[in-house]
């Protein structure tokens, strides 16, 4: 359950770390509710995930996966370039959230 816990975290990791796009410095008022609810769910759910995982791993994979999925969502939204380099370098964020999930 832990993994779940820390998967949903993540999602919620890109959901605000997006979301701060769309605030516009927290001018917005619905942009910026959203964001601090998704800041709020995402690391109340990293500490669930954080009664069973070792903190190193849990937090090293929280950030991956909202690292990734903020870039690719850059990409995909707001036409950030798609760059060879860039989508190597999150393949290989990618294949260390794997490994870690591998040795836990």
């Amino acid at each position: 359950m832990a993994w779940l816990y820390l998967f949903i975290a993540g999602l919620f990791e890109m959901a605000w770390a997006i979301g701060l796009k769309y605030t516009e410095g927290f001018s917005r008022l619905v942009p910026s509710v959203l964001t601090v609810a998704a800041m709020i769910l995402s690391l109340a759910l990293l500490g669930l995930a954080l009664k069973t995982l070792p903190v190193g791993t849990a937090y090293a994979v929280w950030t991956g996966i909202g690292a990734v999925g903020t870039a690719a969502l850059g990409i995909y939204l707001f036409g950030e370039p798609a760059t060879a380099a860039r989508l190597a370098s999150m393949g290989l964020i990618v294949a260390g959230i794997v490994g870690l999930k591998l040795v836990t």
